[in-house]
Order: structure tokens, then C-alpha cells, then sequence
């Protein structure tokens, strides 16, 4: 029989309010005033809590994983009953400082991750190290306005992407975001891919596409501008191709992030076609664009393919014919001497042959 810790549950919530023991167990009040049973049913946080115990009962931890077990209960996020702390509280479980602990002693486990086929992995392991972790462990200004688990899934509310009212739906994902990026969330509904998703279409990109959800790391930071090029190249892959086979993508391939990539020209939330006007690659601020990193370019600089294509004679008719003399050229030299070594190889064991037989060589 487990014993409650007097100190601690005074200072707990519940002791806090100096209920009485038989407000949640109720079959500890004997009509005999005699001890009650040595095991106590198990106390049901819907009698003072009935909407959050409501509002659980249809999301992915108040479903049922094994058999009628829930995926978590009450305890598992607020921990003992008797020592429960407001949220507000450092020490509590439920702080937003202390959330990336109490969800990751499921999410970051990897037993538990792997029994229960929770989806995504280690998420504690990805979070700790994101740029919202950090500054979750971070003394500094931002501290208080990062954003934990909760500020992103919900608390009591929390629902699978795949459910449509989900805050991780993905017709919902840029307002959840937005709501602490809210210049990112206005430039990306100007923008093509915010425009296809507020139109409906399911193969849009939105945040996570592009920055990862439980792993996002600081946009300004090289590593991530670099990593970004592999992102846009999920959907946009034959672009991604010729852009490595030009300078700027070669030199970024060796992990140099002073160098132009994709977000440069384009442009990052507000990425528009270029047949749009404001477009940063349209005919009108194409130059403009380029004379960001090349201040002395001029109109001479326009004719250059910054997505060529070897293989497309249409597109890339230079480039494609001294491709195609190259590879030519390349062939006809292997063939060539392929084709020596062979019949120098043959003459050379010939004489062999003849030299142990005694005859001498041709030569």
C-alpha cells in the first residue's frame, strides 16, 4: 500500500485547497466510522474535472491502445494525485519548461515509442535539440514566449494530424504556426504554395514540409540554409538536379552556405511564379536579384541558365551539343585505346608464346 507524503501533498493543488481525503475516495467514508478497505477503488478525476475528463476521452491518449487501456491517463501527464502543482508552479510537471520532460517520458522513450508505435519516433530527442528547445532552456527574452509541447498538440485536446480538426492539420498548420509567426504566416498566404493550400490542395507545402516539425533548427544558421535545397527538392527534384550542376549548387554541395541557394532567388514564405511581376526571378527583378551577390552584373548576366538542363536541346542548346561532343569525345578515347591495350596485349602474348617455344619474336 503506497503512503502519501503529508508535506508534499499540502503542497500540492488538491491539499492546497485543504479538501478532504474522501472528496476522490469516496469509499474511504465508512457509515461505521470503521477503517476503510485497504484497497480503494480507483478515484475518478470527472467529479471535479469533468470537462477536461470529457475532452480526453476522444483524443489519441484518451482512446484506447491496449485492449480498454487509454494510451495515458491523468496521472501519467500530471503525476501523482497527491503531488500535483499548478502549472504555474516551476517544479510542476504540467510548466511549460518542464513539458519536453513530462511528454518525453513516452515520446522520448524509446521502448515505449517502439511498444506503442507512437508515430514520429523520439520526438523528445528531436525537440531537445531544435531551436525551440533551446530557447525553452534558454534564459534569455524568448524564454516565456517559446513554444512547448502543448502550444503546438494541445493539452487535453490533442488529436492525430490525420483528424481534420487537428491543430496539425495541414489545412490548419499555417494559423497554428502563425500564431507566434504571424509576418511568415501573412508573406505565405501571399505566396503560391499558400495560395494552393487555402485552395484546398493537399499536396501544398506548409511549415513542417519545409522546416520539419519536432526537429526545426534556426533558418539563419548555414547548416539549415544548406539542408533547405534537399527540402525543396521533394517536390521540386528536377530543379534541385540542374541547380547542383551549376557553380552555386557545387559549392553549396560541399556544405558552403555563403553562396546563392534556393531561398536567395526565390524567395522563402512568398515564393511566387515568374510570371508574376514581384516575383524576385521575374523578367523585371531578375537582375535586381542577381545584383544582391554580383553588384556590378549586368543585363549580360540574364542569359544565363541557372537550372540548365544537358539533356534538353530546346532549353539548353549550347550546353546540350558540347555535352553530347564530350561524351563523345570521352567514348571515342576509351573505345580507342580499349581497343590498343587489347591488340598490344594480344602481340605481347604471342611473343611470349613463341619465346618459350623457342621461335623468337616477330618483331
Amino acid at each position: 500500500m503506497a503512503l502519501t507524503d503529508p508535506d508534499k501533498f499540502r503542497m500540492s493543488v488538491h491539499g492546497g485547497k485543504k479538501g478532504q481525503c474522501v472528496e476522490c475516495h469516496e469509499d474511504a467514508q465508512t457509515a461505521d466510522g470503521k477503517d476503510h478497505p485497504k484497497k480503494l477503488k480507483a478515484v475518478d478525476c470527472a467529479s471535479c474535472h469533468e470537462d477536461q475528463v470529457a475532452e480526453v476521452k476522444d483524443t489519441v491518449h484518451g482512446k484506447p491502445l491496449d485492449g480498454d487501456k487509454a494510451a495515458s491517463t491523468c496521472v501519467g501527464c500530471h503525476g501523482s494525485a497527491h503531488e500535483i502543482l499548478a502549472k504555474d508552479n516551476p517544479k510542476s510537471l504540467t510548466n511549460y519548461a518542464n513539458m519536453e520532460t513530462a511528454c518525453g517520458s513516452c515520446h522520448g522513450n524509446d521502448k515505449v515509442v517502439a511498444q506503442r508505435h507512437l508515430p514520429g519516433g523520439n520526438v523528445q530527442a528531436a525537440f531537445h535539440d531544435s531551436i525551440h528547445g533551446r530557447l525553452v532552456r534558454d534564459s534569455g527574452d524568448f524564454k516565456a514566449q517559446a513554444p512547448t509541447c502543448t502550444t503546438c498538440h494541445g493539452a487535453h485536446s490533442i488529436q492525430s494530424k490525420k483528424t481534420p480538426g487537428s491543430k496539425l492539420a495541414h489545412a490548419n498548420q499555417p494559423a497554428m504556426c502563425g500564431s507566434c509567426h504571424q509576418r511568415a504566416l501573412v508573406t505565405y498566404k501571399s505566396g503560391k504554395h499558400g495560395q494552393l493550400q487555402q485552395d484546398g490542395d493537399k499536396t501544398a507545402p506548409t511549415c513542417t514540409d519545409c522546416h520539419s516539425s519536432h526537429g526545426i533548427q534556426d533558418a539563419a544558421s548555414d547548416n539549415w540554409q544548406v539542408a533547405a535545397i534537399g527540402q525543396c527538392g521533394n517536390c521540386h527534384d528536377d530543379y534541385v538536379k540542374s541547380y547542383h550542376l551549376t557553380y552555386h549548387g557545387k559549392v553549396t554541395n560541399l556544405g558552403y552556405a555563403d553562396m546563392a541557394t534556393c531561398a536567395s532567388c526565390h524567395g522563402a514564405h512568398d515564393i511566387r511564379p515568374a510570371s508574376d511581376p514581384i516575383s524576385p526571378v521575374s523578367a523585371e527583378n531578375r537582375l535586381t536579384t542577381c545584383q544582391q551577390c554580383h553588384k556590378d552584373a549586368s543585363v549580360q548576366l540574364m542569359s544565363w541558365d541557372p537550372h540548365p538542363r544537358p539533356g534538353d536541346s530546346d532549353r539548353s542548346p549550347i550546353i546540350y551539343w558540347a555535352n553530347v561532343a564530350m561524351n563523345g569525345l570521352l567514348l571515342g578515347v576509351f573505345a580507342f585505346f580499349g581497343l590498343h591495350t587489347l591488340l598490344w596485349a594480344y602481340r605481347s602474348f604471342g611473343d611470349a608464346i613463341r619465346r618459350r617455344r623457342g621461335g623468337g619474336s616477330n618483331r
